[in-house]
């Protein structure tokens, strides 16, 4: 496969690039290397992956359609994972355009780009578990939400812009025919992660022996997914294109552990890791943050062959390893 790879250095697109390039694919990686976090932890990313052969990479913003499109031209391109986007739900209360900029205008400006290849085979995108809304723990949903499942109630703008991305593909798919598969990602994390996210930035602070804050802990429940179980299924997706003549032109997958685990559990599991105790501050949640999450993953169990293997407290291990040899003697200092 030749996959044009949108977001290549960021967290999900980094491992999902590691994956394909190691199974001798080509990759032409996109990304625009923003300072949403730290842009030397993406650099240190994109450093990596520039070692290998098959790897070509662009700095274009989603937003520049003809430099996207520029760097796509004569390319022979087959495959697209479009993993970029603007990410993060508190921060979307903040910067609220940054997301209509990535995740609808870059999202439209990458179907625009499918709709035009030629050799296009097959076009997977990101979505997110945030499009299923605040759902309640209640007895029917102990099968997990489901890809069926009507979403109209976002909680936050970030989602309100997944669930959007999603009509918009499906669109396109009925009108130009093209081959679209969706991924709800559910809480996905691993070595070489995103600082803004839960769990990394409670690693750094009980390794430096700061406080943590945790939001409504007795509430929250989250479907903690392994990178590796994620990237591991990518190539079988990006390989099984919906099936046109079947009617299938754009289908969305739920790609999570199957398994919430309280936030209570991931500080337990952090504290083992790291040989500390955690110093926590409770408060309560904030808006745009959901409950509970839960993935039902019985499509991508039977399509895709997908089961994920990596329990909480493995993950975090590898996680905290990857974070100290990262840091280095930096874990001395305050930060």
């Amino acid at each position: 496969m030749r996959i044009l790879l949108t977001g290549c250095a960021g967290f999900i697109g980094f491992h999902a690039a590691k994956r394909l390039l190691s199974g001798g694919h080509t990759v032409i990686g996109v990304d625009n290397l923003n300072d949403y976090y730290d842009p030397a932890l993406k650099q240190a990313r994109l450093n990596l992956l520039k070692a290998y052969d098959g790897f070509v990479f662009h700095q274009i913003d989603l937003m520049d359609h003809a430099a996207l499109e520029a760097a796509s031209l004569g390319q022979d391109i087959t495959h697209i994972l479009h993993l970029a986007a603007q990410p993060g739900v508190r921060y979307s209360l903040e910067n609220p355009r940054s997301y209509a900029d990535s995740n609808i205008i870059g999202h439209l400006n990458v179907l625009e780009i499918a709709r035009h290849m030629k050799g296009l085979e097959h076009l997977v995108y990101a979505s997110s578990s945030s499009v299923y809304g605040d759902r309640p723990a209640e007895p029917e949903m102990s099968g997990g939400f489901h890809e069926q499942d009507v979403n109209r109630s976002p909680v936050s703008l970030y989602a309100a812009t997944k669930i959007g991305g999603e009509m918009m593909a499906e669109s396109y798919a009925r009108l130009y025919d093209i081959p679209i598969t969706g991924l709800r990602f559910f809480t996905v994390y691993g070595p070489y992660g995103r600082p803004d996210m839960a769990y990394y930035m409670f690693i750094d602070k009980v390794l430096r022996g700061e406080k943590i804050t945790l939001f409504a802990p007795d509430e929250m429940q989250r479907d903690f997914t392994y990178i590796d179980d994620i990237v591991g299924v990518l190539p079988t997706v990006l390989k099984q294109a919906p099936k046109l003549d079947k009617g299938r032109r754009h289908v969305i997958y739920n790609l999570g552990n199957s398994s919430p685990a309280p936030l209570r559990a991931l500080v337990s599991a952090i504290e083992a890791a790291c040989g500390k105790p955690a110093n926590v501050l409770i408060e309560p949640k904030p808006a745009g943050d959901v409950s509970r999450t839960f993935a039902n993953i019985d499509m991508a169990r039977k399509d895709f062959g997908f089961n994920p293997q990596t329990s909480l407290d493995v993950g975090i291990k590898q996680c905290v390893q990857w974070y100290r040899s990262y840091k280095g003697g930096e874990l001395n200092k305050p930060i």
